[in-house]
């Protein structure tokens, strides 16, 4: 199994050679990911394609498209997930955003952004992405977001605090996700709950 160390960095006007080691585990991580499906398998394609820039794929100021990470975080039981109503496009999606040049690994960037977002402490992410998926976003006055998505894990007891960046959190049975939803969101539950099985077992 992959695994990653979970570190925090620096502000984003940080020089973009800084995301070098994010480009290399990205790299690795997706060279070496058994896609969930053949729309995953798809866009991790896609996604290595675009890393074959370099480092700059990684920021936000990339124009052709650039890798972010996103989370679908679970409580202990799997028997709830955690959505933010979305302040800009104003739909239920899950927690995550850019990288950031600190960012050491994907999983990290994904652990970082659940928990600014979320306002949760100890949360913890599985190293192991459970779906890749592209669409397009306005930032940059038009770009596309190759966004690698993973399960992260809430401990029991877990309060939420609303960021700036969502209207609204909410925590929602599996089966029974708010609408309106994003895109693509809903793709997450499933291998996100094997990913918790895998945690438990």
């Amino acid at each position: 199994m992959l695994t990653h160390s979970v570190e925090q960095g620096p502000p984003l006007n940080a020089p973009v050679p800084s995301y070098a080691a994010l480009h290399g585990d990205a790299t690795a991580v997706l060279e070496g990911w058994t896609p969930t499906g053949a729309v995953a398998g798809r866009a991790r394609d896609r996604t290595l394609e675009l890393l074959a820039a370099g480092p700059a794929a990684l920021a936000r100021e990339h124009r052709a498209g650039h890798v972010t990470a996103s989370a679908l975080v679970l409580d202990p039981t799997g028997a709830r997930v955690l959505l933010c109503l979305h302040g800009k496009f104003r739909k239920w999606v899950q927690l995550g955003g850019h990288c950031e040049p600190g960012d050491r690994t994907l999983a990290g960037a994904a652990l970082r952004e659940a928990s600014e977002e979320s306002g949760i402490a100890g949360l913890l992410v599985d190293p192991v992405p459970i779906d890749v998926d592209i669409h397009p976003v306005g930032c940059q006055g038009g770009s596309l977001h190759y966004d690698v998505r993973f399960a992260v894990f809430a401990p029991a007891g877990a309060t939420e605090r609303v960021s700036d960046e969502s209207e609204a959190l909410g925590w929602f049975p599996p089966d029974r996700l708010p609408e309106p939803l994003a895109g693509g969101t809903a793709q997450l539950v499933a291998p996100a709950l094997a990913a918790l099985r895998r945690r438990a077992g």
